[in-house]
């Protein structure tokens, strides 16, 4: 008898717990696939860098973003 006791608080409990873990684990999801950082194109060899890591050089016409010091030197 107490088995069957256990057994039913166990599927119970099992039932309240599953949904707020699926919660907890889609919202960790979310988070994960939004993109944070925008890619911008480097203007001398045309390649895609986060906007966080590239070189930026200010110009007449606004930042430029390059991806490594040695392309915002060809673009001088």
């Amino acid at each position: 008898m107490r088995a069957l006791q256990f057994l039913a608080y166990a599927i119970v409990l099992g039932f309240l717990l599953v949904p707020l873990l699926r919660r907890r684990s889609l919202s960790g999801d979310r988070a994960v696939a939004t993109p944070t950082d925008e890619l911008v194109k480097d203007p001398v060899c045309h390649t895609y860098v986060a906007r966080s890591r590239a070189v930026t050089r200010r110009g007449p016409e606004g930042p430029r973003y390059f991806c490594s010091d040695a392309c915002a030197r060809r673009d001088e």
